[in-house]
């Protein structure tokens, strides 16, 4: 008893509920996304059910792609703005750990130590805020001391609008999204 599974983004004009059944013949079937780095076990995907897939069809597609991260399950609406985020998301995780070891370099570190570090540091950062519970903010408060290193370094990013930055690339990327699944 097979669940028939979209995974590629090849298809992505079409809508879960509709297009899909037109498309596949049958209404048993569930579209996840995924990103790339299930390539190394930690990807971040969404799945949503068409019409006819079961409980035990989302089940089953739950262990496949929780074998190679974490799966959540979201309405077909929010798709888009799931590409947005997680789908394209590691590119700009990938710019920002470029950015940061380019940094290392600059500040007098080989690039070997300042690559390891800044992908260390993320990979870090990134476990503090899925396992503490802690919001993100309360994250960074933790590390910038007063008048420190840290608040410093801060400043400059939001000098350059670094979290305006991020979320417009998000915006962008759930607006591109919607354009490609309309034409």
């Amino acid at each position: 008893m097979a669940a028939y599974l979209h995974v590629s983004h090849a298809f992505h004009k079409l809508s879960c509920r509709t297009q899909y059944e037109e498309w596949a013949g049958h209404s048993r079937f569930i579209r996840v996304v995924p990103n790339t780095p299930s390539a190394v076990g930690e990807a971040a995907s969404v799945m949503c059910l068409g019409g006819a897939a079961t409980e035990e069809d989302g089940e089953l597609v739950a262990k496949l792609f929780g074998s190679v991260g974490k799966i959540w399950r979201a309405d077909e609406k929010l798709f888009d703005a799931i590409v947005g985020l997680s789908g394209s998301g590691p590119a700009y995780i990938y710019l920002a750990i470029e950015a940061l070891a380019d940094g290392g370099v600059a500040a007098g570190l080989p690039r070997e130590l300042a690559m390891g570090l800044a992908s260390q540091t993320v990979l870090g950062a990134a476990s503090m805020a899925s396992k503490t519970g802690k919001h993100p903010g309360q994250l960074k408060d933790d590390v910038a001391s007063p008048g420190g290193t840290t608040i410093a370094g801060i400043h400059e990013l939001e000098k350059g609008g670094f979290r305006g930055t991020l979320m417009n690339a998000v915006a962008a990327a759930a607006k591109r999204s919607r354009e490609l699944s309309q034409s």
